[in-house]
């Protein structure tokens, strides 16, 4: 089953302000909390109920169980940080299960912009000057890959919204 315009409207609500907060967290702190990722977990709950047959909600919820097991064998083996790890699972429910390759691509595509993007901006002393006490800046080899996730998920939805993918 695909997402709806419809659905992802009413997905779009919580979705946009959550994800945008978490992406601006992670550029500034290096950290996605635990808090921001059960809203956007418990956002799914009170809106997928209403907008999603039962089957599909059961469906999206299972989604979210089996990318947090994943996630977490991802952070134990030092592959992914664990505010990722929690955050992917959370948006593992925003996505249709016939999506996938879609949402790789996507993802793909989300990842390399958005490494440019702060790879650049890094760089340029006004950007720095808007942002001096943002903690990605100097985070090494880190990426705040909140901003990528972020993105995969509102791009998502908006291409949902407005194609009806």
């Amino acid at each position: 089953m695909q997402t709806t315009a419809f659905q992802a409207f009413w997905l779009l609500i919580p979705a946009l302000p959550i994800g945008l907060w978490i992406a601006w967290s992670d550029l500034k702190f290096m950290r996605i909390a635990n808090k921001t990722v059960i809203l956007l977990a418990a956002a799914f709950v009170v809106f997928g109920i209403f907008v999603f047959p039962f089957d599909e909600f059961l469906w999206r919820m299972a989604q979210m169980v089996a990318v947090l097991v994943i996630g977490f064998l991802f952070n134990y083996f030092n592959l992914v940080g664990g505010g990722d790890a929690k955050y992917a699972a959370a948006m593992a429910a925003f996505f249709a299960r016939g999506d996938a390759r879609l949402i790789l691509v996507l993802f793909a595509a989300m990842l390399l912009a958005a490494f440019l993007t702060h790879r650049v901006s890094a760089r340029l002393k006004f950007v720095r000057n808007l942002t001096p006490d943002w903690k990605s800046w100097t985070a090494g080899k880190e990426f705040p890959m909140g901003l990528a996730l972020s993105g995969t998920l509102l791009i998502y939805l908006f291409l949902a919204l407005f194609y009806g993918i």
